[in-house]
């Protein structure tokens, strides 16, 4: 089949489902701003486009001098000059196409490029609420399918439609200057190309929306059963048969779904090469007998068959140039929806940085909720039709405290008293609805992000680790540390004998979440990063959760070093690690309730004295003897 009879055969499997999208007020504006860094090279685009479809159409009339003055007349040298002459015209078409198409990939690639580094960034600012909302999925398919969508979308939409118009303008002026009557019925045949065609994609694009759907599905079951909890699960209880005809059911989905479009593929390419051979037949019978009858000429017959041939893709083309501008429109609708989503946490234009140095850390009467999902979130990131809009119970009311430089405070209570947001509102992963939190007398609201970076570290209750090297992990928190630097870390985490152990040492690849180490180690690498960071306030969250005791005293004791000048929060669930702490904060729904030394107190017989006695009950007593 004619190459741009299948071009335009394609764009008739797009989603017309797109133009019934209300588009957002000012969309289109934004778009086309967007684009004008590049209008340069746009400009200098359009011009190859309209260059190279005048050139496609030079070459049918050259063959018509050809036939007409040159093999009919039996003119050897006009022969020879006239195939030379289309040879050229072909070479020119060609580079000219070339030179399009590469243009075309450098502006849509440096599009992509800009736009995907864009959202990349903005997505990193985003607060903590943010990801513990939104799917990693819908975010990642942001990143790819939808500005994919937007790569082209000045390239491709540009060429379609100065190109394909101006391709169609001439084609259909050259072909009713050599004859206007075979040209009309020409054009007649035109319904019969697009109905038939349009029905055949209607059905293609159903069957596409239903294959995205069930690839979708494949692919998450393929997702969770591959990553290392996933497939953790799958062998502890043992029921692989089960789990490969759950993914042969998928599979075959998409097999049989596959099938039937195939089906209805070829019956579509097959019925538009039908149509267009009955249009070339058309032109060359009714063609033919008026050039018997010398009504028209051998070589004019020729030609207007070359340009029929050239004529239907462009128009289909154009016929479905609203659903391409559409898709594209949306895709970057659905891109800006993105950027559109402030960042709860922001850096003030006039911020300063925290002086560095001992920090003494306050409190004054902060109290926090968490935000609601329509301040932080999108609902089509989280599939689901409506955000919520109430607002979170209050988490946090009214906290007010002290953390001298070099001082430890401990926070203890019940789970979801408050210990882990507090913490989290002093490293500003959250902000403060209202009161505020002071280093060295700055509000964190008025410091620079980098500096609050900067002067806070923080070990956490589950240890994340990049699918990278044990030395990338490590050296992510502080890159400029040398190899001493980083043996000393190990060494004040315990974890130098380890690493000693491994076969590529701090070369070797953790794997995916640092499942390859175990959960003490993780939590030994974790603490080792911090230590080579080595940040004015230290947050540690359960960070000796998954030590077994011995090590924990080793780690206990590397802290000590560790955390001296240093003001640090440590939350910890056994109360055996805070008893050093030089205040205990217990908090009990989102309250500080008491507040004091340990042996304080236990004398006073409140929560904390409660909580020391059910732990401490608890623990198994030592056998008689012992």
């Amino acid at each position: 089949m004619n190459p741009g009879v299948m071009h335009g055969a394609h764009s008739l499997v797009k989603d017309e489902s797109v133009l019934k999208h209300q588009l957002a007020p000012g969309l289109v504006a934004r778009t086309i701003r967007f684009g004008r860094p590049y209008a340069g090279i746009l400009a200098f685009f359009l011009f190859l486009v309209v260059l190279d479809a005048a050139t496609g159409v030079i070459n049918p009339l050259i063959y018509r001098q050809l036939i007409n003055r040159g093999i009919l007349a039996g003119n050897e040298a006009l022969i020879v000059q006239l195939a030379l002459l289309a040879a050229g015209v072909s070479i020119l078409d060609s580079g000219l196409t070339f030179w399009q198409r590469q243009l075309a990939a450098k502006v849509g690639l440096e599009i992509l490029l800009d736009l995907r580094t864009r959202v990349f960034v903005h997505i990193q600012q985003m607060s903590l609420a943010f990801f513990t909302r939104a799917k990693t999925g819908a975010l990642v398919s942001r990143l790819n399918t939808d500005l994919s969508g937007v790569r082209d979308a000045f390239t491709d939409i540009l060429s379609t439609a100065v190109g394909n118009l101006v391709t169609v303008t001439l084609v259909l002026g050259a072909m009713f200057v050599l004859s206007w009557k075979l040209t009309l019925c020409t054009l007649v045949l035109v319904p019969m190309f697009l109905l038939p065609a349009r029905y055949v994609g209607r059905r293609l694009r159903v069957l596409t929306r239903e294959t995205y759907d069930r690839v979708a599905e494949m692919n998450n079951l393929m997702v969770e059963r591959f990553n290392v909890a996933g497939a953790m699960v799958s062998k502890i209880f043992g029921r692989p048969d089960d789990e490969r005809a759950a993914f042969v059911r998928q599979a075959s989905r998409v097999r049989d779904i596959g099938l039937k479009a195939s089906t209805y593929g070829r019956l579509l390419f097959i019925g538009l090469g039908l149509v267009a051979s009955l249009a070339v037949a058309l032109v060359y019978g009714w063609g033919g007998v008026q050039a018997s009858r010398h009504v028209l000429d051998v070589g004019t017959v020729v030609a207007l068959i070359s340009y029929l041939l050239r004529l239907y893709g462009p128009l289909t083309a154009l016929s479905n140039l609203q659903i391409d501008v559409m898709t594209t429109l949306v895709s970057f609708e659905r891109v800006f929806e993105v950027l559109d989503l402030k960042p709860m946490v922001t850096e003030k234009p006039d911020a300063k940085p925290i002086p560095p140095g001992a920090v003494r850390v306050e409190f004054a009467d902060v109290g926090f909720r968490y935000p609601t999902a329509e301040e932080v979130s999108l609902a089509s990131l989280e599939s689901v039709a409506v955000l919520a809009k109430h607002p979170e119970r209050q988490v946090l009311y009214n906290l007010s405290l002290v953390a001298e430089p070099g001082q430890m405070i401990a926070l203890v209570g019940p789970s979801g008293a408050g210990k882990t947001t507090l913490a989290q509102l002093v490293a500003r992963l959250y902000d403060v609805r209202s009161g505020a939190i002071r280093f060295n007398g700055v509000d964190l609201r008025d410091a620079t992000l980098d500096s609050v970076r900067t002067t806070v570290g923080m070990v956490m209750q589950e240890t994340h680790l990049f699918h990278d090297t044990l030395r990338a992990n490590l050296l992510y928190a502080r890159p400029t540390a040398t190899e001493a630097e980083l043996a000393t870390a190990l060494h004040d985490a315990q974890l130098a004998a380890a690493i000693a152990a491994l076969p590529q040492g701090l070369d070797t690849v953790v794997g995916d979440r640092g499942h390859r180490l175990s959960g003490g180690e993780k939590q030994r690498v974790a603490i080792a990063r911090l230590l080579l960071k080595a940040p004015a306030v230290v947050i540690l969250d359960e960070a000796t959760a998954h030590l077994d005791s011995e090590s924990e005293r080793a780690i206990q004791e590397a802290f000590q070093s560790a955390l001296k000048g240093r003001t640090s929060f440590v939350i910890a669930h056994r109360l055996s690690t805070v008893q050093q702490a030089d205040q205990i904060l217990v908090l009990d729904k989102g309250r500080i309730v008491e507040r004091g030394r340990h042996a304080e107190l236990e004398q006073a017989g409140g929560l904390y004295a409660q909580l020391h006695r059910t732990q401490f009950a608890t623990q198994p007593k030592p056998a008689r003897g012992a």
